[in-house]
């Protein structure tokens, strides 16, 4: 008798490895603005909230935050549509030096000195793109990106 426990499609058809969608085309092209949107208002928010110290809430603190929120939306866009068609080398680096960036102003923002700040975002950047960089190479096919010379048939 078998068991009536439902599977997944994955491990009912042989050869398929990826889990199916839960939503569809429409919503994965919404959550790629809506989801880069939302934490680039987060940054903005935590760099203005470093930049004024505690202090009153002003006009240009604000403008400075959504600013703030702009850009980092828009280059984790552009990265998010960029960065995978690179190579796994380089795909990790703009990772890397994305975060570093990132972490180096949030740093300088609250106080922290130039040399801390590019001290802290150097450190930050190596640790992501050594990270990325080992999670491209384990899961990635190993036809994609290896010598003509060196790949096994089947």
């Amino acid at each position: 008798m078998a068991h009536a426990a439902p599977r997944s499609r994955g491990a009912i058809e042989p050869g398929r490895t990826t889990t199916p969608d839960i939503f569809d085309a429409r919503t994965h092209r919404a959550a790629k603005v809506v989801i880069p949107v939302l934490i680039g208002l987060v940054y903005g928010y935590w760099a203005a909230g470093n930049r004024r110290d505690a202090g009153p809430i002003t006009g240009w603190n604000l403008l400075f935050g959504f600013l703030t929120a702009l850009v980092f939306a828009v280059v984790l866009m552009a990265l998010l549509a960029v960065a995978p068609k690179l190579r796994r080398e380089a795909h990790a680096v703009v990772w890397g030096a994305f975060c570093g960036i990132a972490v180096g102003f949030l740093f300088s923002q609250a106080g922290g000195s130039v040399y801390r700040s590019t001290a802290l975002g150097l450190g930050v950047a190596a640790g992501v793109t050594l990270v990325m960089f080992y999670r491209f190479y384990t899961h990635e096919r190993a036809t994609d990106q290896r010598p003509a010379t060196d790949r096994r048939p089947g």
